[in-house]
């Protein structure tokens, strides 16, 4: 154990730290400077409720009981920014959420994963995917000038030179699979040279669905240069019939989510759209990092046993 905390210590202690924090306060100050500008709310997170965000890829259970209840830790606020954008005096809210996935051990390695980050979670009422998608452009650019212009001493000593985008490319997930196989994510991250997008995903019930077309109407924003997926998000589902198709065709069990289903058969969602980025993935990305355990000083990596 000695040994242990010693090494946790010298990562505590990293002279780079001093100029990794600065480069992520200047981020959120960004950030929340243009959710105020654009008049989105803030909402403080929310993490303990009945219900939480299912997820599409398999993870370790992290409930508790309290007062006869079973409560989850948030994965994610997915489904109680929807029920917040129904009040029609919000144009949108985001919210800066402390999340809980516990990933198997195997992810460690793609050096994108915890068990615990910091996501913003954005969610615009009647918005469509390309609103959603322009907004975050608008959003990204914006936060890599300022960082890029406020944080030049920082960068040169973390050997940074940040590009600020243009055009952020759109990719259909099937023709990138077609062309790069099941690991066409990391294959398209690794030959990028500026942020771009991939839409289409077969995902969870809330993200909506064409019911004509059967197009999966969501999208995935993805850093370049190898540092892969920056955010997730799609149109929603709002109603009741569609959410419960969707459900049983994932084979969800529908008690779990149970006053979700209720507020939507109530009439509370409307259409929206939005999606959620880690804050140590960007700060990742902007200080050129090789892992996002680099630049968290209390990292909880999967496999990795805690100590602080």
């Amino acid at each position: 154990m000695k040994e242990l905390v010693q090494k946790r210590l010298e990562h505590i202690r990293k002279e780079e730290f001093g100029d990794i924090l600065r480069v992520q306060s200047a981020a959120m100050k960004a950030v929340h400077d243009r959710m105020w500008k654009h008049r989105i709310a803030h909402l403080t997170p929310v993490m303990l409720s009945t219900i939480t965000d299912p997820l599409n890829h398999s993870v370790e259970d992290a409930s508790l009981h309290y007062g006869g209840q079973k409560l989850e830790l948030t994965k994610s606020m997915i489904l109680h920014k929807q029920l917040a954008v129904g009040r029609k005096d919000i144009k949108g809210i985001y919210i800066v959420s402390p999340n809980v996935r516990l990933e198997r051990g195997h992810c460690a390695s793609t050096g994108r994963h915890l068990l615990e980050f910091s996501q913003v979670d954005i969610e615009l009422r009647g918005a469509s995917a390309k609103d959603f998608m322009l907004f975050m452009e608008s959003l990204y650019v914006y936060v890599l000038t300022f960082v890029k212009r406020e944080c030049w001493e920082e960068l040169g000593r973390l050997g940074r030179e940040l590009k600020v985008p243009g055009a952020f490319p759109v990719y259909e997930s099937d023709a990138l699979r077609a062309e790069y196989g099941e690991d066409f994510e990391r294959i398209a991250s690794e030959k990028a040279e500026t942020p771009f997008w991939i839409t289409g995903y077969l995902r969870e019930f809330y993200d909506r669905q064409d019911p004509k077309s059967g197009k999966h109407i969501n999208y995935d924003l993805f850093y370049p240069e190898g540092f892969g997926e920056a955010l997730s998000g799609g149109e929603r589902e709002y109603e009741y019939s569609r959410i419960v198709q969707k459900m049983e065709e994932r084979k969800t069990d529908l008690s779990s989510f149970e006053p979700y289903l209720e507020a939507a058969r109530s009439g509370a969602l409307v259409p929206s759209a939005g999606g959620g980025f880690g804050v140590e993935r960007m700060v990742r990305y902007l200080t050129g990092r090789e892992h996002v355990k680099d630049v968290v000083l209390f990292p909880r990596v999967p496999g990795e046993e805690i100590v602080f």
